[in-house]
């Protein structure tokens, strides 16, 4: 990494989203912390200063002529967008279930007859570490083209010890190895395989004394997440998965009431679990238990629209007070896309989310939902300099131009990685 100084000066817009680690709620998603006329000094992969252009003219004087400057007049710069829900490691792709749906078959119909979330354990089982990686990588580098610069990665395209271990592998490797950070979630509980038919308390078993603590055991995951859904795992069963996982040190999320209606969310709630991802059909007790213990929603627009279902409460859900975060949940059958512009877009329309909420949803509140608060999320002085500059002037433009990528420049931990 080049150790010189980067200074971005001049910018129409900068938001900062600074002001603590909490996750916001209510009028708190609204707060940008504007600055007009930006300035942003990094240097060694942290944020040394912010504010205006003239002020860190003032603090910086006498090493001004030590950066590389980079004028943003006209631009907008934000914190690097984070992905708190995604897939992005797995094997092959699912093109013919596209279709299938659209001749009108159901998600759930598809996954029950072998296809789905089997059709992809089947191809991520068959490929190899290096192909896993190859493929993933190259998710990787379109997260970061369209300006995400962290990600949250699951593992449970496998459903099976050897799979799983190999898919946190791959992402332990990933994050090592590409510029984008990537914070591994175990979820072997993403469907029970088709051999288990009949047995699933058998897979319960299975998961918790012996994939728990495999995983547990080489580091490799920092939550564990489970699939709480009819036909899939019951609320008893999700509760017993991530209260073992509690035992182990892995943070509970849960795939909450996405399908139908089955508490998913007030079991978030009562175990403790840091989010709860998607919740369409989340009940209004399941949203207020949510709000009462602080869990934050990671809501999904672009999975609602893939799969023709109406997106989440997220205006509900804000005036309720809890926190929101958005995400692509880039997965190879429900939402293959990379693009959290996108997502902020159909946050504003399809959850009726104003333009301010939906980029706290996808910084700030996204960071809080994997934890990573502490070094990302806003631009703060001490945290990792990961910022985008939008070929935008200001942030109604970047969510009122739809289906552009408006990327114009991207810093991770100060170094340019895009532009």
């Amino acid at each position: 990494m080049d150790n010189k100084p980067i200074w971005i000066k001049h910018a129409a817009q900068l938001a900062t989203i600074a002001g603590g680690t909490a996750p916001r709620i209510r009028e708190g998603m609204s707060d940008l912390g504007l600055i007009e006329d930006g300035s942003v000094w990094m240097e060694d992969g942290k944020i040394r200063a912010v504010g205006t252009t003239a002020e860190l003219e003032e603090r910086y004087a006498e090493r001004a002529g030590e950066a590389e400057i980079v004028d943003a007049s006209g631009r907008l710069v934000t914190p690097g967008l984070i992905d708190p829900h995604t897939h992005v490691v797995y094997g092959g792709s699912r093109e013919k279930e596209f279709e299938m749906r659209l001749e009108g078959a159901t998600y759930m119909e598809i996954m029950n007859a072998g296809g789905g979330i089997h059709a992809t354990a089947r191809m991520t089982r068959e490929a190899t570490e290096e192909e896993l990686f190859e493929q993933s990588a190259r998710r990787l580098d379109s997260f970061l083209a369209h300006g995400v610069t962290t990600v949250e990665g699951k593992s449970g395209y496998g459903m099976d010890l050897e799979t799983e271990l190999k898919q946190l592998r791959v992402a332990k490797e990933l994050n090592e190895r590409h510029p984008v950070d990537l914070v591994p979630t175990f979820m072997g509980a993403h469907a029970v395989p088709l051999d288990y038919k009949g047995r699933e308390e058998e897979f319960v078993d299975l998961l918790i004394k012996e994939m728990l603590p495999a995983v547990a055991g080489e580091g490799l995951a920092v939550f564990n997440d489970v699939f709480c859904e009819v036909g899939v795992f019951t609320p008893g069963q999700s509760k017993r998965i991530l209260e073992a996982g509690k035992e182990h040190g892995l943070v509970p999320k849960i795939h909450a009431d996405e399908i139908e209606p089955y508490g998913g969310a007030e079991l978030a709630a009562e175990v403790g679990a840091i989010s709860a991802e998607h919740l369409l059909k989340a009940s209004d007790e399941g949203i207020e238990k949510m709000a009462a213990a602080g869990t934050i929603a990671c809501l999904l627009p672009a999975t609602a629209l893939y799969l023709r279902e109406e997106a989440a409460r997220g205006r509900a859900m804000i005036d309720a007070g809890v926190p929101v975060a958005v995400s692509t949940d880039c997965n190879p059958g429900s939402s293959p896309t990379t693009s959290m512009p996108l997502v902020m877009n159909l946050a504003c329309i399809s959850m009726r989310m104003t333009p301010a909420e939906a980029l706290v949803a996808a910084t700030l509140n996204a960071a809080c939902a994997i934890d990573m608060q502490d070094k990302v999320g806003s631009v703060e002085e001490g945290k990792q300099a990961d910022l985008v500059m939008w070929d935008v002037k200001n942030y109604q433009e970047l969510q009122y131009l739809f289906g552009v990528n408006h990327v114009e420049k991207v810093w991770k931990k100060g170094e340019q990685v895009v532009g």
